[in-house]
Parts: C-alpha cells; structure tokens; sequence
C-alpha cells in the first residue's frame, strides 16, 4: 500500500501546479475559491497518476502529460461538485461540501467554470509541443468520457425507480458513471505519449476494467468497510442503491426473500442493514460481486502485456491491485 500512496503522490505537486495556474486568472474570489475548494481538500489524484502513467507506458515523456493531468482532475472535481448537489450531501473530503459554503448557484457555476478550464487546460497542453492531431484526439476522448459521466449520472437516477435492473445494465451504467473517466485517464495519457494504436486499445482496456472493478469495490467497502474513514457502512441499502450485489441476490433468491429485499430497501431506515446483508449473504452475493471486481483486475493486468516492461508498467499493475484491495 505504501508503494502506490507513493506512485499516486509523485506526480501530484506538479499536477496541482498546472491546475493552480489554470485557476489563477479567475475573478471574482467567490468563484475561484469554491472551484478550488475539493482540490485543496486534497484526493488520492488517482486519474492523473493514472495519466502520466500511460504516457511513460509507451514512451512518452512525464511533462508533455501534466496539462492532461490536470484536465482530468478539473473534470473529476466539477463531476463531484454536481453530485453533492444532486445528493445533497453535506461533506466531501473531509470538509464542507461546495455547496454547503457558497449556495448551489455559485457551486453549479464553479463545476461549470471546472468543467470549461479542463478543455482549456488539455488544448494548452498543444504548447508543450505536442502534435495538435494529438491534442485533438486526447481532447475527443475527454469528450467522450464527460458525455458518458451524464449518461452514467442519468442511468443511476433512473435505477432509482426500478427494481428490474440486470447485471449487464448496472455494468453498463457503471461503466459510464465512474468507467469512463479512468478509461479517458489511461487513454489520452497513451495518446499524448505518442501511442500506437495496439497500444492505446491496450491501455484503453485496462483503463475500463479498473474502472469497473473500481466502483464494484466502492460498493463492497460501503457494506464490509470502516464507518471511520467515510460514510457508516450499509448506507448503499439504507438509500436501496442497485448495486451488483443487490442485483445478483434479487436475480437469485426465492420469491419470498426477493420481496422481502425490495421491501427492505424500500424502507428507508438503517434498522434495515443486517436483515439485507443477511439475504445478500444468503446468496452470496458479496462474495459474487467480489470475484468480478477480481476478474477486471485480471483483465486489466493482462492488458498490459502487450506493452514493453518499464516502470511505468510496473506501477499500471500495482494500481490495479491497489483498485481491488483499497479500503477506503
């Protein structure tokens, strides 16, 4: 563990440079605060790591991806902004949510101004001489990923509704929702490191699939995790969230104990939690969802061969590990 807190720090100072200076010109106070107020709560600054991994990965040099680095934190940033203000939650990171501080208006316009500043800062990334073709394919893939985030965010409200979720719909949903973003990381970093295209199919794979695995284990910490080092554990079925593990146990209990999960959900209350997790380990549901976050891991190591040994990879297949065993 301590190994890849190190990988995830190295890059971090010069990461948060790019960002600082990317904020610098923003008038007035108000809104530049509240656009900087998760970053300087500080963050795993897993996506940028994650960046200037795969451009080493293929050959690239570590300063010619710190501007996408950056780009990908700011769009990360603005995406947890907008959700505190759909969930309504009050902390982020320790610390007051943005909307908690400033009001929702001025917080929607700081992910607004995030989300404008990170296409500013991965077009500037073309002065670093960067091929422009390559700026632009980077930059479409950052695209793809924000189009894919709304999409993701909107698929979740809607299982809000519904107990008729299936896995390959939840996958899906996930995918796009946390998914995408780690794959855009991976993706443009192979890109503005002068990817071939074999190489970028390779990173974009393994990007997907930690994607996956990641939120799968988000999810299981919310059921097996620590209530110190977050929100208390069950709060998933407090909120009758679908997560994989509540998807394979409806798909796989009796009548009468998939009526009596969906009533359970529904409920609302936390005197829920252990008759839930009871049925979810009925059916081994937990163990389920387990074993496919172990298998993306799989996958995405495997995807790695196909690039030359460095330590750039070295540290890709240890941040994969770090993705299925993180506790927080």
């Amino acid at each position: 563990m301590s190994d890849v807190m190190e990988i995830l720090k190295k890059y971090s100072v010069d990461v948060d440079k790019e960002i600082e200076l990317a904020l610098s010109t923003l008038e007035p106070d108000t809104l530049k605060d509240s656009s900087a107020h998760l970053i300087k709560a500080g963050g795993k600054k897993f996506r940028p790591a994650l960046v200037v991994l795969s451009c080493q990965a293929v050959g690239g040099q570590t300063d010619k991806a710190l501007k996408t680095a950056a780009a990908l934190e700011l769009i990360h940033t603005f995406s947890l902004i907008h959700d505190d203000i759909m969930d309504n939650d009050d902390t982020r990171r320790g610390m007051k949510a943005v909307h908690k501080i400033w009001g929702e208006p001025l917080a929607i316009l700081a992910g607004d101004t995030l989300f404008a500043k990170a296409y500013e800062t991965i077009i500037k990334t073309a002065d670093d001489n960067i091929a422009y073709e390559r700026v632009i394919d980077a930059l479409r893939v950052l695209v793809d990923s924000c189009i894919k985030i709304c999409e993701g965010q909107a698929l979740d409200m809607a299982f809000e509704d519904t107990f008729e979720v299936t896995k390959d719909e939840y996958m899906n949903m996930i995918y796009k929702k946390t998914g995408a973003l780690i794959t855009g990381a991976t993706t443009a970093g192979a890109i503005i490191g002068g990817a071939t295209s074999d190489q970028i199919k390779a990173l974009d794979t393994y990007g997907r699939k930690i994607g996956l695995a990641f939120q799968i284990q988000d999810d299981y910490i919310d059921l097996t995790g620590d209530e110190s080092i977050g929100k208390p554990v069950g709060s998933d079925l407090v909120e009758g969230k679908k997560t994989l593990m509540v998807v394979f146990a409806l798909e796989k209990a009796n009548q009468e104990d998939h009526d009596r999960l969906i009533e359970l959900l529904e409920a609302n209350d936390e005197s829920i939690i252990p008759e839930a997790m009871s049925i979810l380990e009925k059916y081994d549901a937990i163990n389920y969802a387990r074993s496919v976050a172990y298998d993306c891991v799989i996958e995405a190591k495997e995807a790695l061969m196909f690039l030359p040994d460095t330590d750039a990879k070295d540290a890709l297949n240890k941040l994969a590990d770090f993705v299925f065993t993180r506790n927080a």
